[in-house]
């Protein structure tokens, strides 16, 4: 476990400091201290790293757990604590580089395109998908398309500073800024989809 997670470490800093494809293998393993054999017994290839690399990512900052309704949970905490996670999750350094990576690769690799989106944006989603369809079932909120609902909640945390982040010509929102925007679209968020 401890060698997996060096390895994941490693990968993650020179994919975003070297590129994907000026990552080796190699140069994964002299990172993470462990020999090149170790890395393949992990991980296969250069893609299911990239992959996982990508996932661990996504995973630190919005574990599985936090798409679960829990008992006697207000629904509105449950969304606000999604939308803090994914908020600091997308406007991070490592998240604003890996997404300009990707945005390079992608004319030249679709395939890497994919493995990213399956493991990052694709896996949020659906984890947001199904929290939102135990929400109507509860009757919390009422929402008959929870896959678009879902979609709409992450678009709107996004934003146009996260946009501005991408391109380079921003400031991230400080903390009180920050949590005002999150606080104002999980409000919108209850109100649109508030039961009749």
């Amino acid at each position: 476990m401890v060698k997996r997670q060096a390895i994941l470490d490693a990968a993650k800093a020179l994919f975003l400091s070297k590129g994907y494809a000026n990552t080796s293998m190699d140069a994964v393993a002299a990172e993470a201290g462990v020999s090149k054999l170790t890395v393949y017994s992990h991980f296969n290839d250069k893609e299911t790293l990239f992959s996982a690399a990508v996932m661990a990512k996504c995973e630190e900052q919005l574990p599985t757990l936090f798409f679960e309704l829990p008992e006697g949970v207000a629904v509105e905490t449950v969304l606000l604590n999604i939308a803090r996670g994914f908020h600091h999750l997308i406007n991070s350094d490592e998240s604003l580089n890996l997404h300009r990576l990707i945005m390079a690769l992608g004319s030249q690799d679709p395939k890497l395109s994919l493995i990213f989106f399956e493991a990052g944006p694709q896996r949020m989603l659906h984890g947001m998908e199904r929290l939102l369809s135990k929400v109507n079932e509860s009757g919390a909120l009422s929402i008959d398309k929870p896959h678009n609902a879902a979609e709409h909640f992450f678009c709107l945390l996004k934003g146009a500073a996260n946009f501005r982040l991408l391109f380079g010509c921003g400031e991230p929102l400080d903390d009180e800024a920050a949590e005002s925007h999150v606080q104002e679209v999980v409000g919108l968020f209850m109100r649109a989809y508030r039961p009749e």
